[in-house]
């Protein structure tokens, strides 16, 4: 278990969720996180609460009625003063109705709802990494192109505030760049690996706290494997050899807990 210098307190979690806290603490608070998953999913139930209130008093005119949309404020407020869990679960139950427009008065009776089935498409941040997996591979081939070999974990970290993942002791390092993303500053880094062939590792932070275990993305000509611990989600991408790729996310994945 890691040791601060100065503690992470109940304040920091609060902090955190309400976007108070400069980049230096939400990094010590993230490191925090990662090496209690019981907490970061507790915060990250916090934050998805706090973002469904936002987009129940967000809605339009006539979503909801006045008197809902007053009772959310009302638990807004307490919220924020509080942080109280009950508070948080009401909060969260009247924006998920709100939101999906469900509010009925009792005279409509008991209603059923038929299974749907979704695929559910991947974070955006999926397309941004095999898109800089393909910029990685016409890089390798341009002799004019010099590949960077240097890789530095804790510079990375201290200009971006993303930390990368360790990678195993035969992996080797063939390219790192910094891209720019939609989401701000990315980590492109090309690997090359005895078991799956060439890699490119990608990082950014997308702008959510989450906690998302590897999930296979394929695509035309390259297969991702994404994740995401906290605020930084990864993505394992190639071109060739897919077998065992989310394991090796998974591998990954493990070394920032």
């Amino acid at each position: 278990m890691n040791a601060f210098t100065d503690p992470v307190t109940d304040s920091d979690l609060d902090g955190y969720v309400d976007d108070q806290l400069d980049v230096t603490r939400r990094i010590d608070v993230e490191a925090y996180l990662a090496a209690r998953p019981e907490t970061a999913a507790r915060v990250m139930a916090d934050l998805r609460n706090r973002d469904e209130l936002r987009l129940a008093l967000a809605a339009p005119p006539g979503m909801a009625s006045p008197s809902t949309a007053e009772a959310a404020r009302r638990l807004e407020r307490g919220l924020l003063r509080g942080r109280v869990f009950g508070i948080l679960r009401r909060a969260a139950a009247i924006a998920a109705f709100v939101s999906a427009g469900w509010l009925a008065n009792d005279a409509f009776g008991p209603f059923s709802a038929s299974e749907v089935i979704a695929s559910t498409p991947p974070p955006a941040y999926v397309e941004e990494a095999m898109r800089a997996h393909r910029t990685s591979v016409l890089r390798a081939s341009m002799a004019s192109q010099p590949e960077v070999t240097e890789y530095d974990a804790e510079e990375i970290r201290s200009a971006t505030a993303i930390v990368m993942p360790t990678l195993p002791a035969n992996w080797s390092v063939r390219d790192v760049q910094i891209y720019p993303s939609q989401f701000g500053p990315s980590v492109e880094m090309a690997i090359e690996t005895i078991e799956l062939g060439m890699l490119s590792l990608f990082a950014v932070r997308p702008g959510t706290f989450d906690v998302v275990r590897p999930t296979l993305a394929p695509s035309r000509d390259v297969m991702a494997a994404y994740f995401q611990v906290g605020e930084v989600a990864y993505a394992l991408v190639t071109s060739g050899k897919v077998e065992d790729l989310d394991r090796a996310a998974e591998r990954l994945a493990q070394t920032l807990y």
